[in-house]
């Protein structure tokens, strides 16, 4: 083997292990099981504060303070906003996950759901997580990607609606189903 093989080697080698230090995350939360995910339905709280982080995100206070003469400061305050915000990306990610494992227990409820729409929730779950990564590898490197979040925000909001859509469907068909039906009773006579 020649040097200019091996340190091509040892180049690729250091690239993979930057790589894999950049897109792991560092908010991982413990998977909550299945049971737990169900009895917390997401109010949309992380969709709500939207208007904050892209204000936390805008270029105005950075190019203020550096106008000041106050570059480090500038800095400290980008740096921080930017923990804020990859923050909220992985809270915006809990709500994206607590409602994708509702959708997949309500699909099991409902007759109706076949494979092309659970192919559809697969997708909708693997396009979120690319832009989820995309999002925060920008936001590592500097970038602040708010018409990114806008988009990614709208997904969960918009998901958030589907699922109280599904479950309001789904309780009115448990009760229709629960109602006690007599062959008296469909002629107008109550026996109760």
């Amino acid at each position: 083997m020649t040097y200019a093989f091996i340190a091509l080697f040892l180049f690729a080698f250091l690239l993979l292990v930057l790589l894999g230090l950049v897109l792991r995350d560092p908010n991982r939360v413990p998977r909550p099981n299945a049971a737990e995910g169900l009895t917390e339905f997401p109010d949309r709280t992380h969709v709500t504060f939207f208007p904050q982080i892209k204000q936390a995100l805008a270029v105005q206070d950075f190019a203020y303070l550096a106008s000041l003469g106050r570059n480090a400061l500038a800095n400290r305050v980008c740096k921080e906003r930017r923990k804020i915000a990859l923050t909220y990306l992985a809270c915006l990610r809990n709500d994206f996950q607590t409602l994708w494992r509702l959708g997949r227990v309500i699909s099991s409820m409902s007759p109706q759901v076949g494979t092309a729409q659970e192919f559809r929730r697969l997708q909708l779950g693997l396009a979120f997580s690319l832009r989820y990564e995309m999002i925060r590898i920008k936001l590592l490197f500097g970038f602040a990607p708010l018409t990114d979040f806008g988009a990614l925000s709208e997904v969960v909001s918009r998901l958030s609606i589907r699922m109280e859509t599904a479950m309001r469907d789904l309780g009115e068909r448990a009760a229709l189903a629960a109602k006690p039906s007599s062959s008296l009773d469909g002629r107008g006579l109550d026996v109760s």
